[in-house]
């Protein structure tokens, strides 16, 4: 059984703008940066990365992280501060845990 994972690497395409709302949120920049091919930031104890794709690449499919911030509801405050706008509130999932909504 596996028992945890250590990184997530996500593919953008503008950098820059994928680092600042990360950052917004108060992922700590361990690696790389807005001008970086390669970004790392530590999310808890593990990493969440992310790498550039050319303009001609795209993807059929979006995937999904899910992370466990200590406070959902201050999260949401934050990325709002930031001038996020997401489409949704947060709310309790049906398993249990909060979905924090996207862009």
């Amino acid at each position: 059984m596996i028992e945890s994972i250590s990184a997530i690497t996500l593919a953008t395409h503008e950098m820059p703008r994928a680092v600042r709302f990360y950052r917004a949120l108060g992922f700590e920049i361990l690696h790389g940066g807005e001008d970086s091919s390669f970004t790392s930031f530590r999310a808890g104890p593990n990493y969440l990365n992310l790498i550039v794709q050319p303009p001609e690449r795209r993807w059929s499919w979006w995937g999904r992280v899910i992370f466990y911030p200590s406070d959902v509801d201050a999260l949401h405050q934050r990325a709002l501060a930031a001038g996020y706008r997401p489409s949704t509130s947060p709310r309790d999932a049906e398993w249990g845990g909060a979905l924090l909504p996207h862009r």
